[in-house]
């Protein structure tokens, strides 16, 4: 990806983001996010704990700053994100937080999640 792609892409408002998110991942079948001895991990206002993916190495790469600065970028097999992660990140009540760009993120539940990524895999 060029810089300018990037800089495009993670100014782009958060719904935005999340298509592009669903359509990148399922292209090239793989889920980005945040680890260092655990995976990275945020809460939202409510205290709701979130886990943050991206859609490709560089925009998590661009995250890992401040409390996160020691992550590093690891890839997550779709298939595994959608058999394992997902059931998993419902199960202990968490929430998906789609590709943040340092200022906000789509956040939704785990049933939307995989209806949006089921609907764009039918496409292939």
């Amino acid at each position: 990806m060029n810089h300018k792609e990037f800089e495009a892409v993670i100014k782009l408002p958060a719904n935005i983001r999340y298509e592009y998110f669903i359509k990148k991942v399922v292209d090239f079948e793989e889920v980005w996010g945040l680890y260092d001895d655990g995976w990275a991990m945020t809460s939202d206002d409510d205290g709701s704990m979130m886990i943050p993916f991206w859609p490709k190495r560089e925009f998590a790469e661009y995250c890992a700053f401040e409390e996160w600065s020691n992550y590093k970028a690891q890839s997550i097999s779709l298939d595994e994100f959608i058999n394992e992660w997902l059931p998993g990140i419902e199960e202990d009540q968490y929430k998906p937080s789609i590709f943040w760009n340092r200022n906000d993120s789509a956040v939704l539940t785990v049933n939307v999640l995989l209806n949006d990524l089921d609907q764009e895999l039918e496409k292939y």
